[in-house]
C-alpha cells in the first residue's frame, strides 16, 4: 500500500526548517503531497502577505526532492483538505502538539486511520525571525505588507 503524507504551509523565505520538514516528511511516506499556501489566506489568516509571491514558493518547494506534488492552500480546514487529497499522514511542526484544534483534529482524523506526526520545531530561524531582522535593516515594517 502506497502511504501518502500531507503537510502545508506558508513557506516564505524558505529556510533550513522548512527543508527539515519536508526532508523528515518524505521520510514518513511514500508519496509527499505539500500544500503551499496562497498569498489570499496568509493575508487573511496572518494579516500580512508573504514577502516571496505564491508561484516562486510553490516553484521552490516542487524543486525539493521527495515532493510528489505542490498544491494550492486555501483553507485551513485540513479536513477539507484530507476530502480532496485522501492523505495517510498529515505531518505538521511541534508548535501544535497539544493544543485544543489539533488535539481536535488528532481524533476526527483517528476515525479515517490517518496519523498525524509532529516533527521538532526549528526554533533558532523562522520566516517570522527573518521578516523582524529586514525590518530592523531597513528602518520599519517590511513593505510587502
Amino acid at each position: 500500500m502506497t502511504v501518502i503524507g500531507y503537510t502545508t504551509g506558508v513557506f516564505d523565505m524558505f529556510h533550513i526548517g522548512h527543508l527539515r520538514v519536508l526532508e523528515q516528511a518524505k521520510d514518513h511516506c511514500d508519496e509527499l503531497i505539500v500544500g503551499v499556501t496562497t498569498d489570499e489566506l496568509s493575508t487573511s489568516e496572518k494579516g500580512k502577505s508573504p514577502v516571496i509571491p505564491y508561484a516562486e514558493r510553490s516553484e521552490i518547494v516542487a524543486a525539493i526532492r521527495g515532493v510528489s506534488k505542490v498544491v494550492p492552500q486555501t483553507s485551513m480546514d485540513k479536513w477539507e483538505a484530507w476530502h480532496k487529497w485522501r492523505f495517510d499522514r498529515m505531518f505538521v511542526g511541534s508548535d501544535w502538539q497539544g493544543t485544543p484544534k489539533w488535539i481536535e483534529l488528532e481524533k476526527r482524523f483517528s476515525d479515517v486511520d490517518v496519523e498525524i506526526v509532529y516533527f521538532p520545531y526549528t526554533t533558532h530561524t523562522s520566516s517570522t525571525l527573518l521578516r523582524k531582522t529586514l525590518e530592523l535593516l531597513h528602518g520599519g515594517p517590511s513593505s510587502a505588507q
